[in-house]
């Protein structure tokens, strides 16, 4: 596992309306602080990535289809640098187990639509979004420097 990369399963509650999903709560180990959040989505062959924060950690949960996330540590003090994990996230009701993924600042991230046309992924970063200064790095989707292919349906990335 990357080194500061947690997990929190994620427990779906179905009732005769439907279901209840906590995400992510101020009580619990993982959570590091609120910035905002918002939703992203990707569609079939397309990769979102690469990118990395200085400042902040994002917190993943797919909440439709499903989600190819990439990580890679980008960290030169880091036990794991350069260390590459692939996580599937499911929307809940899918077959797999529903998790928040918690990608800490440094590490590069991206992701695909994974065997569905469109996944879409709610992020709760630890800082908000600061438009006259993004704590964002970008890399190309298709980068050399970057220690992993995307699967052969990725056509383009942004």
């Amino acid at each position: 596992m990357i080194d500061g990369v947690q997990i929190k399963k994620l427990k779906v509650i179905p009732d005769e309306r439907g279901f209840l999903m906590q995400m992510l709560r101020n009580d619990e180990e993982i959570y590091g602080g609120f910035g905002q959040a918002y939703m992203t989505g990707v569609k079939r062959g397309v990769a979102k990535g690469w990118h990395y924060h200085l400042l902040q950690d994002d917190h993943f949960v797919c909440v439709l289809g499903k989600a190819l996330v990439v990580l890679c540590d980008f960290r030169k003090d880091s036990p794991t640098y350069k260390e590459v994990q692939e996580f599937i996230l499911t929307e809940p009701g899918q077959t797999g187990e529903q998790i928040l993924l918690k990608i800490p600042k440094g590490v590069l991230h991206g992701f695909v639509a994974h065997d569905c046309e469109e996944a879409r992924i709610v992020n709760i970063p630890t800082k908000e979004y600061n438009y006259k200064q993004p704590d964002e790095l970008r890399y190309p989707w298709n980068s050399e420097e970057v220690p992993y292919t995307w699967p052969n349906d990725i056509k383009i990335g942004g």
